[in-house]
């Protein structure tokens, strides 16, 4: 463990800072996740599929080099399967 530990001594102020940004960056992911629910919602209202719009994000978060890759060997194994 770090140093802190070792000599039995704790900073308050300074532990007490870490957590204050920590509950304040877990606040902010809450506030995120909800205004992503909120966007999904409106999407799904709109008549859009959002199970596709959640593959879509995925593969742009993808290397296009990787998605290529992926896409190529998707399409192996469906014809290996005859399912194109």
């Amino acid at each position: 463990m770090g140093d802190l530990v070792s000599t039995n001594s704790v900073d308050a102020g300074h532990l007490r800072a870490f957590v204050e940004r920590l509950e304040h960056v877990e606040e902010e992911i809450r506030d995120l996740n909800d205004g992503k629910k909120e966007i999904y919602a409106e999407a799904k209202g709109s008549g859009y599929d959002v199970k596709v719009m959640r593959k879509i994000l995925s593969i742009r978060r993808m290397d296009r080099d990787k998605r290529r890759e992926e896409e190529e060997i998707l399409e192996l194994y469906l014809a290996a399967l005859g399912e194109i």
